[in-house]
């Protein structure tokens, strides 16, 4: 390179200098040198094949490693796909980052190729946008969007680089000053933490409290407060609740993991501590009949708008690991314990029990053709025999993803990713992508309704291309909830012999989508025939697809929310 540099350079420079690693996107016309410089300054970039996947990629990527995650997309077009993934950043309360390259400036409004308001077009979806207008303001630009998905709540944020300012030149030396001055006034903020006062109150009504509950989210995840979690509840005794991206912070199978009497605990606790959670539609909004209509929520969130509008008897806004550890410094001055024999925490136990017992009941028969439980109970037992450290389970689709979240078992934290807070569905191959790139250590299984793989299923190739160790499993049942589930007199019309709107071409090979890329594919429809599968393809953590055949009447209309349709 020459002393003089283009916005290109300037950009993937920036991006460099402020300690991002990884990114993910679809190059095009304007970015393509901005991918490729990136990679000559030692950023990975992960080329997918729509913005979609690589926006959920980019989001998942920011959940997991609780850096911003990036998008690279072309202009217009591209921008538009790549809001799906900045959309789900933003109302999942990851951090992320969209970077779009954006039409000539002097041709705004003159319908320049793929022309289009760009900073209009991402507002619902983005806590922070920006544009470089000159070559000169990319570093702040950069800087500024990195740092505002982090800060306070999580979240996407846009950076809009348009055509002539990646053209624009600046010498190295102006460059460097730029960066240097930059790099100088970012400032982090502490983490948030409540007055003394507060952490005094939460204690004192956990204390009284009779039936106390801890419920904790994937916002604990994030804020890594596992560890203070444990201890809180191994010293307190109080049975606790994850949500469903919060499994594995503390084992599923602890003793005092409540989520096989979930209807139990939230239905008769009187005191919910509620760590990195929101009282949204997963938790019922935390109102009666599901919850006591007595019921004292104590709300822990790093975000002050969420307690204002959740309205909890108590809220202490602050960082989850930050108040959970100031909560278990003044409980340790005066110790309590609930204890086995205790009743509220006897009732829970019998009733986890109770329920376990059924579900294993179910889980232990070898129903062929297969349902639901047989090939999920072979997997789970898969899982856990890989020990630790235990693979990251990316999972989706209505059936699928609701009975795994009751069989599959999390052991650590972070290694559960689902649909989320806003039941994104396609998020699968993105997710697993993400998740082999930020824990290279782990293996990476996906377990996929035959719909939510269909979003992505492209997305095999990128994992080949990329030799992630993916193991795809699709559960194969003809359609979005099964077969046809249409009552006769729903079956009229001059199009009554088209398939149902929910139903696929039955016996679809995916894995051979899988092998036409060079990875390896499985047909199974017995325990046998899964077992090895699992057993072969995790050994030898390549890229797999593997087609399980389920039964198309064995699942439900819509999974667990029938109510809903």
């Amino acid at each position: 390179m020459s002393d003089c540099f283009d916005g290109n350079v300037l950009a993937a420079k920036s991006f460099a200098r402020f300690g991002v690693t990884h990114m993910f996107g679809v190059v095009g016309i304007p970015v393509t040198s901005l991918a490729n410089r990136a990679v000559q300054l030692g950023i990975r970039f992960i080329a997918f094949h729509n913005e979609q996947s690589a926006g959920y990629a980019a989001s998942a990527y920011g959940y997991l490693t609780g850096r911003p995650g990036l998008l690279l997309t072309v202009s217009g077009p591209g921008c538009v796909h790549g809001l799906a993934g900045l959309s789900n950043a933003m109302i999942n309360t990851w951090p992320m980052v969209m970077i779009s390259g954006s039409s000539d400036q002097k041709d705004a409004g003159r319908g320049d190729f793929q022309e289009l308001d760009q900073i209009e077009a991402v507002k619902p979806f983005s806590k922070f946008s920006v544009k470089a207008k000159d070559i000169k303001e990319i570093p702040n630009c950069v800087a500024r969007v990195l740092d505002h998905a982090v800060s306070g709540r999580p979240g996407g944020c846009y950076l809009d680089i348009p055509t002539d300012v990646l053209h624009q030149t600046i010498t190295e030396s102006e460059a460097e000053k730029l960066l240097t001055e930059v790099e100088k006034g970012r400032s982090f903020e502490e983490p948030k933490a409540p007055p003394s006062s507060e952490i005094e109150k939460a204690v004192r009504e956990l204390r009284k409290a009779e039936r106390p509950l801890i419920v904790f989210g994937k916002g604990a995840a994030y804020g890594r407060a596992e560890g203070e979690l444990r201890k809180l509840i191994e010293k307190t005794g109080i049975p606790f609740l994850p949500t469903p991206m919060g499994k594995g912070l503390v084992n599923d199978d602890h003793e005092l993991a409540a989520s096989a009497a979930r209807s139990l605990a939230i239905g008769k606790c009187d005191v919910a501590l509620v760590v990195g959670a929101r009282l949204n539609w997963l938790l019922h909004f935390g109102e009666s009949p599901k919850w006591d209509k007595d019921v004292k929520f104590i709300l822990v969130d790093v975000c002050e708008e969420e307690i204002k509008l959740r309205k909890p008897h108590l809220g202490l806004v602050g960082d989850a690991k930050k108040v959970l550890e100031m909560i278990n410094k003044e409980i340790k001055d005066d110790p309590f314990c609930l204890g086995k024999s205790h009743p509220w925490v006897e009732a829970i136990l019998k009733k986890v029990k109770d329920n376990a017992l059924k579900m294993e009941a179910q889980l232990a028969k070898d129903v062929v053709p297969f349902n639901f439980l047989t090939p999920m109970r072979i997997i789970r037992d898969a899982i856990l025999g890989l020990g630790s450290p235990a693979p990251v389970v990316v999972s989706e689709g209505a059936n699928t993803m609701d009975v795994g979240r009751s069989v599959l078992v999390q052991t650590e934290p972070r290694t559960r990713l689902d649909a989320g807070t806003w039941g994104t569905m396609g998020v699968g191959l993105g997710y697993c992508i993400a998740a082999a790139v930020a824990n290279p250590d782990r293996l990476v299984v996906a377990v996929e309704g035959d719909s939510g793989f269909g979003f992505s299923a492209m997305e095999v190739e990128t994992l080949v291309r990329y030799k992630l160790p993916v193991v795809v499993i699709v559960f194969n049942n003809g359609g979005v909830y099964g077969g046809d589930r249409r009552s006769p007199e729903e079956v009229t019309g001059p199009f009554e012999h088209d398939p149902a709107p929910t139903s696929f071409v039955p016996g679809a090979a995916y894995q051979t989508v899988m092998e036409a890329f060079g990875g390896k594919g499985y047909l199974v429809g017995t325990p046998d025939e899964l077992k090895s599968a699992l057993s072969e393809s995790f050994s030898s953590r390549k890229p797999a697809v593997i087609n399980v055949t389920i039964d198309p009447y064995a699942g439900a209309e819509s999974g667990r929310m029938q109510h809903k349709n």
